[in-house]
């Protein structure tokens, strides 16, 4: 008697094992429990390689803001690929959809930001961003001002120079030494406050703290201070108020630039096009990625402001050209893309559902807070994080940190929901299509998911 045929899908789990190296993943974990293997997504659902269906409760990774299956897109791509599939911007050249596309985002974006430098992703424009802010400085004879300053636990993207504006050192420690001249000041994270403050009584001595990074460096060393409005990687971290306002100040009072990382909190993600209107801030330069195509395709901008531009194009040397730059930049196919992602946007009124069903969001995950794992809950619009203690009196946490949170994200997995442990706080920022009901569906699942990671989590006590 034959034995019956392996199904199809251990094949495709064994070649995953065997060829490819996954970023951000637990090798020997990953070897020990195999890959999980996406097929197919609609809307806020994903579909795996065996038919399991799952809440898509990140939106990919912090990006799919229209949500999965969307054939517009592909339509446009496959039409745009005919016609033209590349054509380089390297010496002047150009194409109509990355002009339509720069165009468009400058009249989104606030009126002093004017030009676009296009990249393939979030790392890449940040990169973009330093070199362009040290460039500037030197042109306008201060080439002493090379410096950035960031925040602990920021995270700001993973090539080496943007890698050495994160804040987090798990990231830090696999490529360190890594690039002179980049410094931290502590993160506004209110419940766990690394400078042992209260806020209000605190007076935002962590917007504060810029001021003397600033002193400490000296204000003439520095050229830009970076950050994200709402940190995502760094645990959902939502500022108080007034601390952008203080910060932006701080920037201008020393002809810092500053350069507001909105990679993840564009595109609606916070209830608004852009997180920094929430502050009514001028950045010198806006970084985007991600919610720019919906992860469609790959791509990411840095806008600036024409002051900026102004320079680079009358105090370069003459003849010179700017001297930075990326193969894939403007990539047509991938501008059309955008385009067809902004089009729905708009046509569907995502920002505003995310504004609405934003709101009905974080007053859900509020009731949380009544549940005996849960130390905090915090966010805005359609982004938020779910930190898990041992005691909620004492704020203690479980041994080993991220023990908990990893736990808990386990469990929603199995229970049919991708959620992101960030240690022990979870992570939300489903696509911006998701509805009221299906909120509820999503919040049902964690809580169930939250109670089986208590009892797993009190069992090994």
């Amino acid at each position: 008697m034959s034995q019956a045929k392996e199904p199809a899908w251990r094949d495709w789990y064994r070649d995953d094992l065997s060829y490819i190296l996954h970023p951000a993943t637990a090798l020997k974990a990953h070897h020990e429990e195999g890959p999980k293997i996406l097929v197919e997504g609609h809307g806020i659902y994903v579909k795996d390689l065996q038919g399991r269906q799952f809440i898509d409760g990140l939106a990919g990774l912090w990006n799919v803001n229209i949500g999965h299956g969307r054939a517009e897109i592909g339509d446009a791509v496959r039409e745009q690929i005919g016609k033209l599939a590349f054509a380089p911007r390297f010496f002047g050249f150009s194409n109509l959809p990355s002009i339509a596309l720069a165009k468009r985002l400058v009249d989104m974006t606030p009126p002093h930001l004017t030009r676009v430098f296009y990249t393939s992703g979030g790392s890449e424009t940040n990169e973009s961003a330093f070199k362009m802010a040290r460039y500037y400085f030197k042109l306008n004879g201060q080439p002493e001002r090379f410096k950035i300053i960031s925040r602990n636990q920021a995270y700001h993207g993973v090539s080496m120079g943007a890698l050495s504006a994160t804040g987090i050192q798990g990231h830090r420690d696999m490529a360190a030494p890594l690039v002179p001249g980049f410094s931290f000041i502590p993160a506004p994270y209110c419940y766990r406050c690394e400078l042992g403050l209260s806020y209000p009584s605190c007076e935002l001595a962590c917007a504060q703290a810029l001021e003397r990074k600033l002193q400490e460096e000296g204000p003439d060393t520095v050229a830009a201070f970076i950050g994200e409005p709402i940190m995502g990687a760094g645990g959902a971290v939502v500022p108080p108020p007034e601390y952008w306002p203080m910060i932006e100040a701080i920037c201008r009072q020393y002809g810092v630039l500053l350069i507001l990382d909105e990679v993840i909190t564009g595109f609606g993600r916070t209830g608004k096009r852009f997180a920094l209107e929430h502050w009514d801030l001028r950045p010198d330069m806006l970084s985007l990625a991600k919610g720019i195509s919906s992860g469609y395709v790959p791509l990411g901008a840095s806008i600036i402001t024409e002051e900026i531009y102004r320079d680079l194009l009358d105090k370069a040397p003459a003849g010179a050209p700017f001297p930075h730059g990326f193969t894939y930049n403007g990539h047509p196919v991938a501008c059309v893309a955008a385009l067809k992602n902004l089009d729905i946007m708009e046509q569907e009124q995502l920002i505003n559902q995310a504004a609405e069903v934003g709101a009905y969001f974080q007053e859900r995950l509020r009731g949380f807070l009544e549940h005996p794992l849960v130390g905090d809950v915090r966010g805005m619009g359609l982004i938020a994080g779910v930190e898990l203690v041992r005691d909620k009196a004492s704020r203690e946490q479980f041994e080993p940190i991220g023990k908990a949170g990893s736990l808990v994200a386990q469990r929603a997995f199995e229970g049919g929901l991708i959620c992101r442990a960030i240690l022990d706080t979870v992570a939300f920022a489903p696509p911006l299509c998701i509805t009221k009901t299906q909120v509820d569906e999503l919040l049902r699942v964690f809580g169930e998911d939250l109670d089986r990671g208590q009892e797993a989590l009190l069992d090994q006590i």
